[in-house]
């Protein structure tokens, strides 16, 4: 297709001749051709929303993108361009824009500011603001943020794609798998609020605390720290070797200096990693952990909010944004007394990113095993019932009304109930469709002849020549014989005699036990005229005209089909039990 001014958006170059990135106003999809090879991901790696979000996408989704492009690059002819492109759809392009510029930044060592500077150079629609997950007042950070988070992440050792495990990252954060995501290498995962018990409440699926002890365990996790009020027993991980800390701040509020200045403590005193969660995981859980990223890792507030987006879709949400922007300076401050403090010259650099892929091959295996049992959800579910004293008991929130999170996690399990329809209804139709080219199209209750459809047991006045088509059954074990009614008598036989009329009465058919087809019998009656008498009186037995002997048994396997054709009017038709002829899969025509 050709390109004109008034169809193409943008258009990027970056490799020379080789990678480039569009975006066009048209719904025609361009072809690929000898020397440009076109893809898009716009229908493929798409957003889960909350509520009014749409962005950035996950880190596993750039993982993907990445694994595509790097395979499209080193498969194709080193001469052929590669060319990303998306569609006018304002939300789908910025998130395509992400991707691609993503990409340049990892693999081709662009800093944020020099791939947004070509991205922007041949463009005539501004990128929109990815906003955060809710429906009021929007919340945003733009693209040059998430870029900026991408760079700084994937320069202090966050995240590494060269064994980066996306199984793992797809398997936990679903919320019947623990929705659970790690935010910072062996330091930091945010998770939804575990329960008493494991149960559906709300409409998604709660989790027991001992759902998530082999997962802590396993990624030396030491220490929980609860922001919301109480829906388990803490001595459950407290019994289990975890230290359990109580933070509790209102949902959706922002946390007092008091609540931060412990927080930062707690987790700058543990030597493990530290599980954060509050109702859903998502607003006091970000909130915090964006705190320490802020004053370890110097990053501004709009970068870190982008980051933990990126790991955790939905987290900070409203006014929580405004509120760690207005904490930046006081954590950068924070953070250089703290290296000044214990002598640390230069920011802390991660040699193993999240979800580093070091547990061998027998681990994606055990992920799948898991993901097509979906027993995740159910582990350890007998030990609900063990008594485990604590001071205090379990109290739920102050009223029964719905809270933030609990509209967050409702929304995050629609998500995947929709996937799970979705799913089952496209396995329905391959179902149908394979249904309908395996079963005959013949129906059951008729034989199929030259001249008219003729049930089992149907009257009819006259017959034509019949021609039949032999076709065999694939199946050599099963005996098919196809039970039909015998043709009445080309022409009807009427006698006469002083006055009376005789007509033909048809007795009907019978098929023994073995399956054959027996002759038909046809008596003839007499009946009274008005001014006759009765004189005569005739049965006459007649033979009628059936299938040949010879193509009754020509083969056990054989199907005699008829051609389809005209349907008697239902006035002449006397409907009869249906003969269910079994389905052919595969036949062959003889002649």
């Amino acid at each position: 297709m050709a390109y004109y001014d008034d169809v193409l958006i943008n258009a990027t170059e970056f490799i020379k001749d080789r990678f480039f990135f569009i975006s066009i106003k048209t719904n025609e999809k361009p072809k690929s051709t000898a020397c440009t090879h076109y893809f898009s991901i716009d229908n493929e790696l798409i957003y889960e929303s909350f509520f009014n979000d749409f962005g950035p996408l996950n880190i596993s989704m750039l993982y993907h993108y990445c694994v595509k492009v790097n395979k499209k690059l080193k498969s194709l002819s080193s001469q052929k361009r590669v060319v990303h492109y998306t569609s006018y759809n304002e939300q789908k392009r910025v998130n395509a824009a992400f991707l691609a510029c993503s990409y340049m930044i990892i693999y081709w060592t662009y800093t944020p500011e020099l791939v947004y500077e070509a991205l922007a150079a041949h463009n005539s629609m501004e990128f929109i603001d990815f906003r955060d997950a809710s429906v009021g007042m929007p919340y945003t950070i733009n693209l040059l943020d998430c870029l900026n988070a991408i760079y700084k992440a994937h320069n202090y050792g966050f995240f590494n794609f060269d064994n980066f495990d996306f199984l793992e990252y797809e398997h936990y954060e679903r919320v019947e798998n623990g929705d659970l995501n790690w935010i910072l290498p062996r330091k930091f995962i945010g998770f939804c609020g575990p329960h008493n018990k494991s149960t559906i409440g709300n409409g998604y699926p709660l989790h027991c605390p001992e759902t998530y002890f082999p997962y802590f365990r396993r990624h030396k996790v030491t220490t929980i720290i609860r922001l919301n009020r109480k829906m388990y027993e803490a001595s459950k991980f407290v019994k289990a070797g975890f230290v359990h800390k109580d933070l509790y701040f209102i949902d959706g509020s922002t946390p007092s200096d008091k609540i931060v200045s412990q927080f930062l403590s707690i987790c700058e005193k543990t030597n493990g990693a530290v599980a954060v969660h509050c109702k859903a995981g998502l607003g006091r859980t970000g909130t915090l952990i964006g705190c320490y990223i802020m004053k370890h890792y110097k990053f501004t507030a709009h970068e870190t909010i982008a980051w933990i987006r990126i790991c955790r879709p939905g987290s900070i949400i409203g006014h929580q944004q405004n509120w760690l922007e207005s904490k930046q300076a006081q954590m950068w401050k924070a953070g250089e007394e703290y290296r000044a403090k214990l002598g640390i010259t230069e920011l802390p650099r991660h040699t193993k990113g999240i979800y580093n892929y070091n547990r061998g091959p027998e681990f994606a295996t055990f992920l799948r095993r898991l993901s097509k049992k979906n027993d995740v959800s159910g582990i350890l579910q007998k030990v609900d019932t063990m008594q485990l004293e604590d001071k205090e008991t379990v109290k739920e929130e102050d009223d029964d009304t719905m809270t933030q999170g609990d509209h967050l996690n409702q929304m995050k399990a629609r998500r995947r109930s929709r996937e799970s329809r979705q799913v089952v209804a496209t396995t329905d139709k391959k179902k149908i469709f394979r249904a309908r080219i395996l079963v005959s199209p013949i129906d059951n209750s008729a034989t199929l002849r030259t001249g008219k459809v003729i049930g089992i047991g149907v009257k009819t006045s006259a017959a034509s020549t019949s021609r039949y088509l032999t076709k065999r059954n694939g199946t050599s074990e099963r005996k098919v014989y196809l039970r039909s009614s015998i043709q009445r008598t080309a022409n009807s036989s009427v006698t006469v005699t002083n006055g009376e009329v005789k007509t033909p009465r048809v007795l009907r058919s019978t098929i023994p036990n073995n399956g054959s087809i027996t002759r038909n019998i046809s008596a003839v009656s007499t009946s009274r005229v008005p001014n006759g008498e009765l004189t005569e009186s005739k049965i006459k037995r007649r033979t009628k005209r059936s299938l040949t002997v010879e193509k009754e048994r020509s083969s056990s396997r054989s199907v005699k089909l008829l051609r389809r054709c005209k349907v008697q009017s239902s006035s002449d038709i006397t409907i009869k039990p249906k003969f269910h002829l079994p389905k052919v899969t595969k036949m062959s025509k003889t002649p």
